[in-house]
């Protein structure tokens, strides 16, 4: 098996709806992600895939819905708020976590037709959750 991946740093704020602690309050990330795509075979060109590839894919959801957004869960009440001030908002049907992310980027990707095998979301330099699709 090979697997090449692709590196993405945002920035996004979210908070947790369902969490006692800090994370239920309005904060945010520098975070990174890395896009994991597999083959079982290289192409033509001795490849898993272009890098570019992955990084158009990958990079053109986030640029668009989550770089510089407020990532919610749908039914959190200041969703309504925000966008009555034209706030950048995504707003997702669970907690934003890092786990929730992570799992919402490995989708998109592979509905664009990459065959990621695992998304992991830094949301500190010390902490990483990941996402493998299928298990």
């Amino acid at each position: 098996m090979f697997t090449v991946t692709e590196i993405i740093d945002f920035c996004y704020g979210h908070r947790l709806l369902r969490y006692q602690g800090k994370c239920a309050h309005l904060h945010g990330h520098n975070g990174r992600v890395e896009v994991a795509v597999a083959a079982g075979t290289l192409d033509q060109q001795s490849m898993v895939t272009d890098f570019s590839e992955v990084g158009r894919v990958v990079r053109g959801f986030i640029d668009q819905n989550l770089d510089h957004r407020l990532l919610l869960h749908k039914d959190d009440p200041l969703a309504a708020v925000l966008k009555c001030h034209d706030e950048p908002l995504y707003l997702m049907d669970r907690d934003p976590t890092a786990e929730a992310i992570a799992q919402l980027i490995c989708e998109r990707a592979r509905e664009q037709g990459l065959d990621v095998c695992e998304v992991r979301l830094w949301e500190t330099p010390t902490s990483v959750a990941s996402y493998v699709p299928g298990r």
